[in-house]
């Protein structure tokens, strides 16, 4: 249905909505709104008209309380879409766009790059690379996820709905108050499984009053850029004198593992959610070269979100961000597993420059380096590289 028609209910929903969560005691930061992968209603238009009609969604969600817009992603189908996204992001301030790398059993090699380039040309368009924010490249998401900027609506479906967690705190206090990893593990269950069950009840009214459908609820360690809501803050509770040193992979290993066991409607990641510029702990750790992204990276295989806020040199190449891209969307499927990457090159400055942020959800930090060179042979001369999901040994 065309938004003029659909927003209405949406956002007398979302009005509902907000105002019971909030007198449950819940804090709601933001609301957002996501479409359907824009190729798919986009009718072949030109950079320019799609930028004008994504201004013109941008101000009517805005004009309806909502804080953010999701365009959701270029698809390898309609390979010429990611050619339109930087243009999209320079004519907007509050619209979020993706592009997606893989197929059901295959990485594109040419999204892939398209969305390399996507990056590499987005980041001279605000200060800081400030841009990348709202741009991610994304291996087997499925649509659903309430976080930004990897959310978007299954086309066809109804309207429908889900909940995202800036949970870190809550992480960080399970862990802090525990006095073993069984007691830390039921602590942090309890008060997740508690929130959702309390949400879903609370809402089950207004979904049948407005017809709209819930995802479910994502409870990934999302933090905010002050020490009592820290990721990387929890992980180190549980022992790890700094991140990035061995150890760390087994926190989050226990951390991903404890969420997946959570009895609640799930939809989006659920998992370890590590966005660097957006966690005190993690910007620190990577300023002092405990954290790098090979490090990021592995932590992802355990039930990570991919690479999320990451400040890369302003030089860094098409060809050099592709390789990262390259290893992350291999990950998504061989793990079958939902990965993205928001990689952020900072103009002009190097790597272990300082970078300061006028942005509530960001805070100081560093630019890390970028072990990476741009590929060549067999990885590259392909349309596509097949990959299945690993099979379980018995």
């Amino acid at each position: 249905n065309p938004p003029a028609q659909t927003l209405p209910r949406l956002a007398d929903f979302a009005a509902a909505a907000s105002q019971v969560i909030q007198q449950a005691g819940f804090v709601l930061q933001t609301r957002r709104l996501a479409t359907s992968p824009f190729p798919l209603w986009h009718n072949h238009l030109t950079a320019a008209s799609l930028a004008a009609r994504a201004a013109e969604l941008e101000a009517l969600a805005a004009r309806h309380d909502f804080t953010y817009l999701s365009l959701g992603p270029a698809l390898p189908a309609f390979p010429a879409a990611y050619g339109l996204i930087a243009d999209v992001l320079a004519a907007t301030r509050s619209v979020f766009l993706t592009g997606m790398m893989t197929t059901q059993r295959a990485i594109d090699l040419a999204a892939l790059q398209a969305c390399a380039g996507v990056i590499a040309r987005s980041a001279p368009l605000e200060e800081n690379g400030f841009a990348n924010l709202r741009f991610a490249a994304l291996g087997n998401v499925a649509p659903g996820s309430p976080f930004l900027p990897a959310a978007y609506h299954a086309p066809g479906q109804p309207p429908a709905f889900g909940l995202a967690f800036e949970c870190a705190d809550e992480i960080l206090a399970a862990f802090a108050s525990a006095d073993t990893l069984d007691a830390a593990r039921a602590s942090l269950l309890q008060r997740l499984e508690s929130a959702a069950a309390c949400l879903q009840c609370l809402l089950a009214p207004l979904q049948d009053r407005y017809q709209v459908d819930l995802y479910g609820f994502d409870f990934s360690s999302a933090p905010y850029p002050q020490d009592w809501c820290s990721a990387g803050a929890a992980l180190e509770k549980l022992g790890i004198p700094r991140l990035g040193q061995h150890g760390s992979l087994a926190a989050a290993v226990f951390l991903a593992e404890t969420l997946e066991m959570g009895k609640w409607k799930r939809t989006g990641f659920n998992g370890l959610m590590l966005p660097v510029l957006e966690d005190t702990v993690l910007a620190l750790r990577a300023a002092q070269g405990s954290l790098t992204v090979k490090d990021l990276l592995l932590y992802s295989t355990v039930c990570g979100t991919g690479l999320d806020t990451v400040a890369l040199p302003g030089n860094s190449t098409p060809g050099q961000l592709a390789a990262v891209l390259l290893d992350l969307a291999s990950l998504s499927l061989r793990l079958d597993k939902p990965l993205t990457a928001r990689l952020m090159p900072m103009p002009g400055k190097a790597a272990g420059d300082v970078i300061q942020f006028d942005f509530e959800f960001f805070c100081a930090g560093r630019v890390m380096a970028l072990e990476a060179e741009s590929l060549d042979g067999l990885l590259t001369h392909t349309d596509q590289i097949e990959i299945h999901p690993r099979k379980a040994v018995i």
